[in-house]
């Protein structure tokens, strides 16, 4: 999959955009990051919807990394939608967020989530917890095929 918005990320704390963006276009420079700050403006790119209707269905992002706690949608609705509809049902998430509440992380796997990761507090753990994600996501895992995007 040739994907022109290889991540979306999903996160309304600047600092937190800041430094994610960073420490993936560092350890990742020619991969593409997408960045949104809410639930709905999230679910607008991910189904090519408002601002987003010239993307396509079709490129998908590899994977979203999703805070929960966002304005507008929160980030168990995002998830949900993109669960419940075949055409996005393959797409990898992770949540990347600081809750620390076992519901969140109950619910995000009950919803699909592929991994759930509580954002480290400090500067170096973060970093490397991003850069490992990287590595997971972006070059060890195989990304799903074409095909798993297709309506049932």
């Amino acid at each position: 999959m040739d994907n022109l918005n290889e991540i979306l990320l999903v996160e309304d704390d600047p600092r937190d955009v800041r430094l994610t963006v960073h420490v993936i276009q560092t350890a990742y420079p020619k991969k593409k990051i997408s960045v949104v700050r809410d639930g709905q403006e999230a679910l607008d790119f991910i189904f090519c919807r408002e601002a987003y209707s010239s993307r396509s269905l079709a490129q998908p992002p590899k994977i979203v990394l999703l805070d929960l706690k966002l304005p507008k949608v929160d980030g168990i609705q995002v998830l949900r939608e993109m669960k419940a509809r075949s055409e996005t049902r393959a797409i990898p998430v992770v949540v990347l967020t600081s809750s620390r509440e076992e519901k969140d992380m109950v619910e995000s796997y009950r919803l699909g989530v592929n991994s759930y990761i509580q954002k480290p507090v400090d500067f170096e753990s973060f970093q490397e917890t991003i850069k490992t994600l990287g590595l997971y996501w972006l070059s060890v895992n195989q990304p799903p095929p074409e095909k798993a995007f297709v309506e049932d």
